[in-house]
């Protein structure tokens, strides 16, 4: 049976090898993040993230997924106050099980919690599987990123 609880210290090693996992997972999908290179990185930030509480887990014997969530904040005033919800992650071989849902809808209910009025996040446009997760659960496009590649000495950089 997998629980759903607050990341605590002892998952961050967990939380990093899984955020490599997600990273390397969106590559074919078009994400720019290199992976393994952002590993000691990442490690601060996610230990940060579950300092504040701002991590959920999935577990059973070891972790199977997590999510971050953070409530926005920045320079302008707004008519709303926007949480955004970071790196839905399940490992493969455990999604189709709903984990995926109850992270989110953990994250959801955090926010909530924290004063957010409206979830927000962010989902690579040629990954379908996870737009259709977000769709079900009441996601519509709001603004859309668009892109377009530049002649650049790292364009060709490798991970």
């Amino acid at each position: 049976m997998v629980r759903i609880e607050v990341a605590d210290g002892d998952d961050v090693d967990a939380l990093v090898d899984l955020w490599v996992s997600l990273v390397d997972g969106q590559r074919p999908y078009g994400a720019h993040l290199f992976a393994a290179a952002n590993r000691d990185r990442v490690r601060e930030f996610l230990a940060n993230f579950v300092a504040t509480g701002s991590v959920v887990v999935a577990r059973d014997a070891r972790v199977v997924g997590f999510v971050m969530f953070r409530i926005e904040s920045g320079a302008y005033e707004q008519d709303v106050t926007r949480g955004f919800v970071d790196n839905v992650f399940v490992r493969p071989e455990r999604r189709g099980e709903g984990i995926g849902s109850d992270l989110l809808a953990a994250a959801e209910d955090a926010l909530a919690e924290r004063g957010a009025d409206v979830a927000a996040l962010s989902v690579l446009v040629d990954n379908e599987a996870a737009q259709r997760l977000y769709e079900r659960r009441g996601y519509r496009p709001h603004r859309i990123t668009m892109e377009r590649p530049l002649e650049s000495d790292t364009s060709s950089r490798e991970d």
